[in-house]
Formats: structure tokens, sequence, C-alpha cells
């Protein structure tokens, strides 16, 4: 699996359908919060969208004209985890598809249309998939093109994923997946992610690797907050791993309607010549800025509010689906 930040052919996307019960969000505040999105991508390469019928006249009102629309059914619009994971096999594109079953039944909406996306991307752009032998999705690995994936425990040991397996078996199927030889595992994800709708503990909210090996590592400097602890855990187990830490300090931000957030920074999708970056309002977003031109040297940082992603249980990366170049 390459890297995030190797040269992508599109970024693939899914129009939402509606939005979450708690969230208190419109339909309308999540289709134009997906649209955000996928027009500051579109500035640097391709977007494909996939969009229920139903939905294409809204999509088209809201989307630039140069994002591709695919008509699909599908029933949510988390292309990060119903969508494929594209390996190369000889040089060649290959789509995987994991079994997906609504992170764990952790889902209010039905998840069975979800489950055919990758199959049905890979269809569309003839190359090969392969049906994986394991519950996962692309939120709960991160990879540093060199061979190590970052899983967590409650994902994908989770006993409604993935029943009767243990970090050895998981990490087997990893491994000969994605072509990776080294897996850090996390105890768990942030304290949110585990309510409805939550993923349980996906990493790509909690750590990612940058271009030049050092991790970033979401830091929440609250003591109150409940993921204030988690920094100091996994800083350890990072440093007894001999990864450099890279901290993303959490917004200043506590709660939202709901209880605490877990707004992130981490969640930022890296495309062609750009990263594009959640940003909350809040004091700290400049430092996060910062921070990823540091990491990123050379790209344009576009920070995006995501309020109303994250109040719908996700940010900008679960939210795209990066397609390395190699076919187009």
């Amino acid at each position: 699996m390459p890297p995030e930040w190797d040269p992508h052919a599109a970024t693939w996307m899914g129009f939402p359908r509606d939005s979450y019960t708690e969230s208190g969000l419109s339909r309308e505040d999540a289709q134009r919060a997906w649209s955000e999105v996928a027009n500051a991508i579109s500035n640097f390469e391709p977007v494909r969208m996939l969009c229920h019928p139903e939905d294409l006249p809204a999509a088209k009102r809201r989307l630039s004209s140069s994002i591709d629309l695919i008509p699909v059914t599908l029933n949510d619009a988390w292309l990060r985890d119903i969508g494929p994971t594209f390996v190369f096999e000889d040089d060649a594109l290959v789509a995987i598809d994991w079994q997906f079953n609504g992170w764990g039944q952790n889902t209010e909406f039905e998840w069975g249309h979800d489950d055919a996306i990758a199959c049905q991307i890979a269809g569309t752009l003839a190359v090969p998939s392969e049906r994986a032998k394991i519950v996962n999705e692309g939120g709960g690995i991160h990879v540093d093109g060199q061979g190590t994936v970052l899983l967590t425990d409650t994902v994908q040991l989770d006993p409604a994923r993935n029943p009767g397996h243990n970090r050895e078996s998981i990490a087997a199927h990893i491994h000969n997946t994605l072509g990776t030889n080294r897996a850090i595992w996390l105890s768990k994800g942030l304290w949110r992610d585990n309510f409805l709708n939550g993923t349980k503990g996906h990493v790509d909210i909690v750590a990612c690797f940058a271009p030049d090996g050092r991790l970033l590592v979401h830091r929440q400097t609250n003591e109150d907050h409940p993921d204030f602890a988690l920094w100091e855990t996994l800083t350890q187990q990072f440093s007894d791993e001999g990864v450099e830490v890279l901290s993303l300090e959490a917004p200043l931000t506590l709660k939202d309607n709901r209880d605490w957030v877990d707004y992130s920074y981490i969640n930022h999708y890296v495309c062609n010549g750009a990263v594009i970056c959640p940003s909350f309002d809040d004091p700290r977003d400049s430092a996060a800025r910062e921070r990823l031109e540091d990491a990123y040297p050379g790209r344009d940082i576009q920070m995006l509010d995501a309020r109303a992603l994250f109040a719908m249980g996700g940010g900008i990366h679960c939210i795209t689906q990066q397609q390395p170049s190699g076919v187009s």
C-alpha cells in the first residue's frame, strides 16, 4: 500500500444521504460539509463522487462541475471505510475489499449496500478486487510506505468485527494484504469514538505518519478531558518502537452540544500538492497549520471548518479515499 503522500490519480468520496440523529444537523448541513471538502480537493486532483441516484440533483447544485458524479446505491458516505484500499501487486493496481459490517454493528443506518461499494469502485476502474478475509475499514489503518502499519485493539480485535482473532492472526492478514511487515498496536482510540455511529477507535484520528518518518500524534492538553492520558501512553509506546513523535495539540474547545469533543487535526487528508486539514474556529488552528507546514514541506495547507463533520462522527480523512497513480 503506497503512503498517502504518494501521487494520486484521484480522490474517491460519497455524497451523504442524511445526517445522524444525534448530530443536530440537517441533511443539507451534511451535504454542504461533504461538498466543501470535495470542492477544495478538486482544485488539486480529480474527485470521483459516488452519489445515490435520488441525491444527484442536490449534488449537482453543491459540487464543482469538474467533479465526476457516479450514480451508486449506497447507505452512508464514509468512503475511507466503505471504499477500497488500493495496493499495487507487481505494479498493477488492486482494490482491497475489506469486509464491512457497520463498525461492528455500531450504526443507526443500514450498511448492506456499503459493503458492496469497494467492489463496485473496482468495477468502475476495471481493476481486480480482492475480498479480505477480515472485517476492517480504511480509517482503521495507517502506513508509512516503509513496512509499518498502525492498528488498534478495539477495532481489528473488536469481537463484533473479528471474533476469535488475536494480534498475531490479524497482523498476518494485514501484512499479507498491504505488504507491510511491522504492526504497531494502539490499545484504544479517542473517547467519543466509542458511542453510536463511532468506529470504536480508528487510528486516523489519533496518529499518522509524515513523509520524513515522524509520527504525528493527537495531544489533548486539558486534564479534565477523557483523552488526556492517551498522549503519555502512546508516546511511551512509540518511543519504545523507535518512532519519533510530533505532537498536534487538540483544539482548546472541549465540548459541543452533546459532550466531550474528539476534535483532532490528525484527521487531515494529503492530496496532490496540498493537505486539507480540519479547523474548528479555535485558537489552536493556526498552530496546527504551522505544524503541518513542517510535516509536509512544499504542500499548500488548506484549513476547512470541520465541526459539522465531527458532529457526524468523523472528519476530512474519514470521507476521502485516495486512488494512487498508476491508473486513470
